[in-house]
């Protein structure tokens, strides 16, 4: 099970802290994404983790969005810096037993976060 937290709204140029605390697995096991979904609009890979650390990041986010994880804690972690009111969507995490970087592999996705960016 995964769960999402640190939504919320904010203006443009501010920064969040979204979290997913993950239950009942292995969780170093586990590849991780965020995706985000806006209104009309198709879900959308953001970020991705492997397991060993590589990161992807889609080119909409690139320099201002970061991932990261602590196995200890079975947390996932994204960061968003400079945002934009075209980030203005629901945020969802993910995991996948597969590759990292291919997006239909992620299978197991927690309930969404929102986050609103007003200008």
């Amino acid at each position: 099970q995964l769960v999402e937290s640190g939504g919320g709204s904010v203006h443009a140029g501010d920064s969040l802290r979204l979290s997913c605390a993950a239950s009942g697995r292995t969780f170093s096991n586990y590849a991780l994404a965020w995706f985000r979904q806006a209104p009309g609009k198709e879900r959308e890979m953001l970020a991705s983790l492997s397991r060993g650390g590589a990161t992807y990041y889609a080119v909409s986010v690139k320099g201002r969005f970061f991932i990261s994880r602590d196995n200890d804690q079975s947390v996932a972690y994204l960061h968003l810096n400079d945002l934009k009111p075209e980030d203005t969507a629901v945020y969802y995490c993910a995991a996948t037993l597969g590759q990292y970087l291919m997006m239909r592999s992620y299978n197991i996705f927690g309930p969404g976060t929102q986050v609103t960016v007003s200008s």
